[in-house]
């Protein structure tokens, strides 16, 4: 399955009101499922596929305001896990502080329960700053970097 059409579906379920959702084509599928009492308001991880769907922003319309891409926006863990910014233990990190990075771009991985899940760029940016140490177990909503 493209990962485009992958992103589409978790853009979809994030504004549903759904708790669950699931689909197979062909030899693919996806499960994605929503944290118990989060009633659709926070962005939802995919079981086993990929964390972190596209926020939607607001664009300001106050003249004397930074254009919202300019702005800094901190990638949350969108699960409880540990938190990998390499894909192996001798390989280079995805990404370093001061590195731009293009939306869907991989910027870490996150284990929970013996799956990776890749957390990518919400959008086009810089890494401004990376918050948390290579392979720290982290809390669903916890900060991980800062894109600017």
């Amino acid at each position: 399955m493209d990962m485009n059409r992958v992103r589409q579906i978790i853009d979809w379920f994030a504004g549903s009101g759904l708790e669950s959702f699931e689909l197979a084509e062909g030899g693919n599928r996806i499960r994605l499922d929503r944290p118990p009492g989060n009633g659709g308001a926070q962005p939802v991880a995919p079981a086993a596929v990929q964390a972190g769907p596209t926020p939607q922003t607001t664009p300001q319309t106050t003249p004397e305001a930074a254009p919202v891409e300019a702005q800094a926006l901190p990638v949350e863990a969108p699960l409880y896990g540990i938190c990998f910014f390499a894909p192996a233990p001798d390989a280079p990190p995805f990404v370093r502080p001061g590195q731009a990075v293009k939306a869907g771009e991989t910027l870490c991985l996150m284990e929970a329960m013996k799956v990776l899940n890749a957390v990518t760029a919400p959008r086009d940016g810089v890494v401004a700053e990376i918050l948390v140490q290579d392979g720290a177990e982290v809390e669903q909503g916890q900060p991980l970097l800062i894109l600017t």
